[in-house]
């Protein structure tokens, strides 16, 4: 099952992890530790709060004026 991380820099140092699908979110001190983290925080959730999931993700950005 193929599912979305989305990583931000955080303030503090190390990287803040969110799963948009599930909205959970996790940290770590590496981009692979965040994503780790995230895998087993997601895990965990849907081991409570089984979802159904239909394809890929689509994943873009976009800009704004600042």
């Amino acid at each position: 099952m193929q599912l979305t991380a989305v990583l931000n820099a955080a303030p503090e140092g190390g990287y803040v992890a969110f799963n948009p699908e599930t909205g959970t979110t996790t940290q770590g001190d590496t981009v692979e530790d965040a994503i780790a983290n995230l895998r087993e925080a997601v895990e965990l959730y849907l081991e409570e709060f089984p979802m159904d999931f239909w394809g890929a993700p689509i994943v873009t950005s976009f800009d704004i004026a600042a």
